[in-house]
């Protein structure tokens, strides 16, 4: 009995697991690469974040499917991707084209990057020189306020000793 319910949650447990599996045959092993990297750099215009390798909706079935037989008909590389696009979009792209629509896409990064690191040179830039500045002008305030500090001590004491009409 024990045997039977665990034979049961396995079978169970093991359907959810199972991953798309196209049994496609190609004519040589370089079609196949070609087949192969296209599904890992297409995206499934229906799943969110997930390649057409890894999805198992039925758009991204219909992808590969197509992707299979344009592959059959000899299609360039080029030509794949060009038919893809006009159909999908970029976003079908994990790499989308530098054109003038991504130009931002492309150039944002670097640019982020670019100004971060300016900021950082501008910050320890103005940084040092104000530790500078206030190290030279400290050791002049320390001594304006020891001067300032005794003036003020001669002043008392001239005082004291003018109420105590200058008898010492």
């Amino acid at each position: 009995m024990i045997k039977q319910m665990l034979a049961v949650w396995v079978l169970l447990f093991a359907m959810p697991s199972g991953a798309v599996i196209d049994a496609y045959e190609f004519d040589n092993d370089v079609t196949r690469q070609r087949y192969l990297s296209f599904i890992e750099e297409m995206r499934c215009p229906k799943c969110q974040n997930q390649n057409l390798a890894g999805s198992d909706s039925p758009i991204a079935a219909d992808l590969r499917r197509e992707l299979y037989r344009m592959l059959q008909e000899g299609k360039a590389d080029k030509e794949i991707v060009d038919f893809m696009v006009a159909r999908y979009g970029d976003y079908v792209l994990y790499r989308p084209q530098v054109k003038s629509d991504t130009w931002l896409l492309w150039g944002l990064p670097a640019g982020l990057l670019f100004f971060g690191v300016a900021m950082v040179v501008v910050t320890l830039r103005q940084r040092r020189s104000v530790g500078a500045s206030a190290q030279a002008s400290g050791m002049k305030g320390e001594e304006s306020k020891s001067q300032r500090r005794l003036e003020e001590l001669l002043e008392q004491a001239k005082q004291r000793k003018n109420i105590s009409g200058g008898r010492d």
